[in-house]
């Protein structure tokens, strides 16, 4: 009789169209702005919900289309916007979701290949402390609410 083993087997699925999980956690639509032609980062943005009695923190990623993928917060310090990197990541305490999203914590994907038209998507893996890596469907889309003009926070901001 033969006995299936399964050892420390992460499987990550699509929970909805554009939402996807791994362990305890659920990213809920992953977006990236259209960012002007050369840009040397993109902003990436998503929700990310702990279903857990334990936190865990996202703690990186990695991205074919960008050198590489950081963490980054974006905080208005004495009226001047101040960012920073997350080397230590984003905690998601159990029972919480948090907002990855324009002027606050955020992905940047750093020298991208190239620019993406509105509607592309493109895949990132993001890795968890506790959950462990999952890939994600970015997709390409305007600056909700904002103008033309400004399509990216990070339209002058070096890498």
């Amino acid at each position: 009789m033969a006995t299936l083993f399964m050892s420390s087997l992460l499987i990550a699925s699509p929970a909805a169209a554009h939402d996807f999980s791994v362990g305890d956690i659920a990213v809920g639509h992953p977006w990236s702005r259209l960012a002007p032609a050369n840009a040397p980062v993109i902003g990436g943005y998503l929700t990310l919900t702990n279903t857990g009695s334990q936190p865990d923190t996202l703690v990186g990623g990695s991205a074919t289309i960008a050198e590489r993928v950081e963490i980054h917060e974006m905080r208005i310090e004495d009226g001047v916007a101040r960012m920073r990197p997350l080397p230590a990541g984003q905690e998601i305490a159990p029972g919480a979701t948090v907002e990855l999203q324009p002027g606050g914590t955020h992905l940047m994907f750093i020298n991208p290949e190239r620019a993406f038209s509105e509607g592309e998507r493109f895949e990132v893996t993001l890795e968890f402390a506790n959950a462990g890596e999952v890939a994600v469907e970015f997709v390409v889309q305007r600056n909700p609410g904002g103008n033309a003009g400004q399509e990216d926070e990070h339209g002058g901001h070096a890498p």
